[in-house]
């Protein structure tokens, strides 16, 4: 037996997923103590639910319409709240901050794509459990699933991209405090001020206080899907442009790209300043609906031949972030109590995405004090450049004969 829903039934079903979510963070502490967000608590309970249908011979058919403009509008949203200017702030920590994320991109896909050989499953899916989905996350995870199941058909690549997103962002929760307080004792221990105690920067609101209440008009949200429908139109056409040649790129990098330079554009115009409250509310939409709709439609059936190398390659995956972090990340920033939250906030993304970062971040400078340069720079490397340089990345990988078809 096959339900099929249209598309407004998805959407119907989108929203009620993200409303499940939301229940489900407020009366289940744990989900909140982890970060997990709304969307993916709440799809994950539908995906169990399909997996029980499924049992009983039940099919449902989702239509996807809309999943795919719902992404690429989020990293457009993305895109044009990225101020230039502003990243000036970060200085050369923004810069070392950048080589030693950029570093690990490496360092994951090298661990990814040699577990995979280990355990004697697709070297692609390395990829896939490398910097794709834990550095990427859910987003970026679906986007280069549909990459690889048009050009490579490999068999149950979304739900493994999804199942790999979501383990990380507990598992970036999960690590991110203790590997942060070990730094912040060790440094305690040799006698050293937590120095950013004095940092006069000012910290990004918007992060510290995600459900701030934005106020924006009908005419603010005309505005700001003009500039939407500018960056978008640009970017799937370079998409399209450059497809199947030496610069190809999932087009959400093309969007994104675009956006940045839509938004840098009009700001340097003076002629309009693109409102970040209408982007936020705009990008969280379309996120949080992508998400549920990616959720929802996943198969664990699928995974179950998988259950057991995914394991192992998490694992590992793991234990090699929390070794970069206090080998690597932790010295080059300077060995000092930013450099210690920094650390806390690369756990965070480097296995789940930015608001796991955050949630880290806030879990070390609510006890010890803040650190206003790790709130500057978390968020514009987490939300912003990971993506470009992760796309980059990944290309190179895939240029390399061993992961060639």
């Amino acid at each position: 037996m096959t339900l099929t829903l249209d598309v407004f039934s998805t959407l119907f079903a989108a929203t009620a997923v993200l409303l499940l979510g939301r229940w489900l963070l407020k009366h289940v502490p744990v989900l909140a103590r982890y970060s997990i967000p709304e969307p993916v608590a709440g799809g994950l309970l539908a995906a169990l639910l399909m997996l029980a249908l499924h049992a009983a011979n039940i099919a449902v058919q989702f239509s996807l319409q809309l999943q795919m403009p719902l992404l690429l509008m989020f990293f457009c949203t993305i895109g044009l709240a990225a101020d230039i200017p502003m990243l000036r702030r970060g200085g050369k920590p923004l810069v070392r901050f950048i080589a030693v994320v950029v570093g690990f991109l490496f360092v994951q896909n090298m661990v990814g794509v040699g577990m995979a050989l280990v355990l004697g499953i697709e070297p692609l899916l390395g990829l896939i459990g490398g910097s794709i989905t834990l550095s990427g996350g859910h987003g970026t995870g679906v986007a280069w699933a549909e990459v690889f199941d048009r050009q490579y058909s490999i068999e149950g690549v979304m739900g493994l991209a999804m199942a790999c997103a979501t383990f990380g962002l507990v598992l970036g929760g999960l690590v991110g405090g203790p590997v942060a307080r070990f730094l912040v004792q060790r440094l305690q221990k040799n006698g050293e001020a937590l120095s950013s105690r004095k940092n006069d920067e000012k910290p990004n609101e918007v992060f510290e206080a995600p459900r701030k209440f934005q106020l924006i008009t009908a005419a603010l949200l005309f505005e700001t899907l003009f500039l939407m429908a500018l960056a978008l139109s640009a970017g799937t056409r370079l998409a399209e442009l450059t497809r199947d040649s030496a610069i190809s790129l999932p087009d959400f990098v093309w969007v994104l790209f675009c956006g940045v330079i839509v938004g840098n554009t009009v700001r340097l115009s003076k002629i309009y300043q693109p409102e970040e409250r209408a982007l936020t509310v705009v990008g969280n939409t379309c996120l949080g609906l992508f998400l549920a709709m990616a959720l929802m439609s996943l198969k664990l059936w699928e995974l179950a031949a998988l259950a057991g190398p995914l394991f192992i390659l998490l694992t590992v995956q793991t234990a090699a972030l929390v070794a970069y972090v206090v080998l690597v990340t932790y010295p080059v920033m300077g060995r000092n109590y930013d450099a210690a939250v920094l650390a806390a906030g690369q756990c965070g993304f480097g296995l789940g995405a930015t608001p796991t970062a955050i949630a880290n971040m806030q879990a070390i400078t609510d006890r010890y004090g803040p650190s206003h340069l790790a709130f500057l720079l978390v968020p514009i490397v987490g939300a912003f450049f990971i993506d470009i340089a992760n796309a980059l990345v990944v290309k190179a990988f895939l240029s390399l004969p061993l992961l060639l078809p």
